[in-house]
């Protein structure tokens, strides 16, 4: 299927995904599909903004715990905490052991139960310990984990989006966005973020560029595991569950690149 003008696709992308200033000028499906086939590129800003924030704390003399704070915090604020709370509801609705129906009930809730309230604190803990680490090690390998991870967590929402991934519920974002993206497509824009990570990590040598690749292609494969259990558990994809698969694909990312 052709896609949309370039513009089209970006704005969903940005529009949708992050807190920027940028009008989504067209809702519909081809606009769904040329944005979730771009939400890497938001990705990677939203990962140079993080980067950047660590970045000028060390500048400033902060500690590398300090940096880390502010790259994991960034995110969350570009995105107005969705993907944490998607994270949050969607642990709920699993650990809830309860039939597909009422869990989506669970997850449309607006509090937080404490198998949300769990993940969020451990997930969080992990992004903050590997990223106070990677810049204990280097400035640069810091701010590369950042971008990585950002680009990966917007990587895992295109693999998510693919064709044959229905939609849980027929309103939301999850059913705007499922199923939209060809698999040929998703799986070249896997094969175009894992070349552009090993690029990056080229910058610290022959093992970051394998260290880069690695965490992008594990975080994807993490995030596949997830969304087929979700899948399973709730008969298709939510909102909710995507913002669960960017920050486990994020904090999978690091984790690699931390212990790679």
């Amino acid at each position: 299927m052709p896609l949309l003008p370039p513009p089209h696709g970006l704005r969903f992308a940005f529009g949708t995904l992050t807190v920027l200033p940028v009008r989504v000028t067209r809702w519909d499906r081809e606009a769904a599909r040329g944005g979730m086939l771009r939400a890497p590129l938001a990705g990677l800003v939203v990962g140079l903004c993080a980067a950047g924030a660590g970045l000028l704390l060390l500048f400033l003399k902060a500690s590398p715990p300090l940096a880390a704070v502010a790259s994991a915090a960034v995110p969350a604020v570009l995105t107005r905490g969705l993907h944490l709370d998607g994270l949050a509801d969607t642990a709920d609705g699993l650990g809830s052991g309860k039939p597909a129906e009422d869990a989506l009930r669970i997850m449309k809730q607006s509090d937080i139960g404490p198998f949300g309230v769990l993940t969020l604190v451990f997930v969080l803990l992990a992004q903050v310990a590997a990223l106070a680490q990677l810049y204990d090690g280097s400035w640069a390998r810091g701010a590369l984990a950042a971008v990585v991870a950002g680009t990966a967590a917007r990587l895992a929402l295109t693999l998510a989006a693919r064709a044959g991934i229905p939609p849980a519920r027929p309103e939301g974002l999850g059913a705007a966005v499922a199923g939209v993206v060809p698999v040929r497509g998703a799986v070249g824009v896997a094969l175009a973020v894992t070349g552009a990570a090993a690029a990056g990590g080229a910058l610290l040598g022959t093992y970051g560029i394998l260290r880069a690749a690695l965490a992008v292609v594990v975080s994807a494969a993490v995030a596949e595991v997830l969304l087929r259990h979700c899948v399973r558990r709730f008969g298709g994809v939510t909102g909710d569950v995507f913002g669960a698969l960017a920050e486990t694909a994020a904090t999978t990312a690091l984790l690699v690149l931390v212990l790679a």
